[in-house]
Order: structure tokens, then C-alpha cells, then sequence
């Protein structure tokens, strides 16, 4: 039985091409439509991890900082100063590690094959193979 109530049987050649057709039209259509759900879900998951590296930029940026102000003080001999500026590096660098770690796995999660997508269309390959 067909989708409208006939059986398939008693359909001309040409209505089951043009079914065949309409069938084939409507699974690409969808098939793309998932495509393009699971990329965009895909840039957004590494367009996080792009701004957390980001961040851990900015990060060992003022953790350069940082040390350059802990080297002027241990030059400068002030027991107090350098070691209050040392602690503060040492934060700016653990920052930046978890940063630098979280937007790398971020990244690797977004990897580029579409697996959902994949499956359906072996799927739908199958079931066209057992249509014919």
C-alpha cells in the first residue's frame, strides 16, 4: 500500500516513477535540513572553544605582565613586592591552563563529519535499495 491508499500494484509506471520522484525530492530536502541543524550545532560548539583560547591569549598576556613587574621587584629587592607579584603570576598561568584545556577539547568535540546525517542517508540508501 502506497501513502494514499492504493496498492502499489495497481499504479501505471508512470505514477510510481513520479511517487518515486516526489519520495526522493522530500528525503534530500530533509536530509539537508539535518545537515545544515548539525553544522550549525557544530561551529557553535568551536566557536566556543575559539573564545576560550581567546581568553587564555589574553591571559598568558598579562601573566607576561605580571612576571615582568615580579622580575623588576626581585630586582628591585622588595621581599613583600615580588612575592605578592609571583602569587598573581602563578593565578594569570593557571588561568590560562584551564582555559588553553577547556577550548582545545571544546574544539576537538566539534568534529567535522556530521554522524547523524551520515547514518540516516546509509539508511535511506538501504531502504531505497529494498523500494526497487
Amino acid at each position: 500500500m502506497s501513502g494514499n491508499g492504493t496498492d502499489l500494484r495497481d499504479s501505471s509506471i508512470g505514477d510510481l516513477l513520479k511517487q518515486l520522484s516526489e519520495e526522493t525530492s522530500t528525503l534530500v530536502k530533509q536530509e539537508l535540513a539535518l545537515a545544515r541543524a548539525e553544522l550549525e550545532q557544530q561551529g557553535k560548539r568551536a566557536g566556543k572553544g575559539a573564545g576560550m583560547l581567546g581568553g587564555a591569549g589574553v591571559a598568558v598576556l598579562l601573566m607576561l605582565g605580571t612576571l615582568t613587574a615580579t622580575l623588576v621587584g626581585v630586582l628591585d629587592t622588595a621581599m613583600a613586592f615580588w612575592l605578592a607579584a609571583l602569587i598573581v603570576t602563578v593565578l594569570w598561568t593557571a588561568v590560562a591552563g584551564v582555559l588553553a584545556l577547556q577550548g582545545r577539547n571544546e574544539i576537538q568535540q566539534a568534529t567535522p563529519p556530521v554522524p547523524q546525517t551520515v547514518e540516516t542517508v546509509k539508511e535511506d540508501v538501504q531502504w531505497a535499495k529494498t523500494r526497487t
